[in-house]
């Protein structure tokens, strides 16, 4: 198990967590941008960030959805993937304690997770977070196996869009340790289930579609087999041109 990593998790789930609600807290205060612009920025810039800071450590999850599908694919062996799941749920209460320390209980309320009331059922919500994680989880195994050095950029992007989508149906979760860290702080478990539940039926989802569409290497379209003769040739065009 590498304790660096598992530390550099708890600290980016913390960023995630941390700087996402403080979106919340402020747009509460000071209105300055419209809602819809707001918070889902301020969850994607703060992935970014936490990714910059501490992806080259553990890879960047952040969420226990994203480990378990690195688990069931199996990037990551199980202690590593319990050890991250801890560290990201301590990192997101800490970052709830955190609300709660420098504004108050009705901050960390506002940062809850919960269905738009009467209008989206719990239900409803399960299914709506559970299609949103799955769109999430398979564009980060894809992203991370097809083109790493974009990820910093894909995967956040993709989180803005999620918050787009999600923020006026479910408040946007995919993560249960940022629906569960600030449901702790404020005392209030109402829909929790909904949060703790359908993230991770989307990553298993998300994992099914990302490995239904990825062929393996030696079944790639375009691969084509070179004959000795032609690996022949292209040596004596290579000398040609080194010469």
């Amino acid at each position: 198990m590498n304790v660096r990593a598992i530390i550099a998790e708890a600290l980016g789930t913390f960023v995630l967590v941390g700087l996402g609600s403080l979106s919340i807290v402020a747009l509460a205060a000071y209105g300055t941008f419209p809602p819809i612009l707001t918070v889902p920025f301020g969850f994607g810039l703060a992935l970014m960030t936490g990714i910059a800071m501490f992806g080259h450590v553990s890879g960047g999850h952040f969420n226990p959805a994203v480990t378990l599908a690195a688990w069931i694919d199996r990037r990551l062996d199980w202690m590593s993937a319990v050890g991250y799941v801890v560290a990201q749920f301590v990192g997101a209460i800490l970052a709830s304690m955190m609300v709660l320390l420098l504004f108050s209980k009705e901050a960390v309320t506002a940062t809850l997770n919960v269905p738009a009331a009467g209008a989206v059922p719990d239900t409803n919500a399960f299914v709506i977070e559970t299609i949103l994680t799955t769109v999430f989880v398979a564009v980060i195994l894809t992203i991370t196996n097809r083109a790493p050095s974009l990820a910093v950029l894909v995967i956040p992007l993709t989180l803005v869009m999620i918050h787009f989508v999600g923020i006026p149906l479910t408040g946007a979760s995919v993560n249960p340790a940022r629906s569960l860290g600030p449901a702790i702080i404020a005392g209030n478990y109402e829909h929790i289930w909904v949060y703790l539940t359908a993230p991770f039926a989307g990553s298993v989802l998300g994992w099914l579609i990302y490995r239904f569409v990825s062929m393996p290497e030696d079944e790639d379209v375009g691969e084509v087999e070179v004959d000795d003769e032609d690996d022949d040739l292209l040596d004596d065009e290579d000398e040609l041109a080194a010469g």
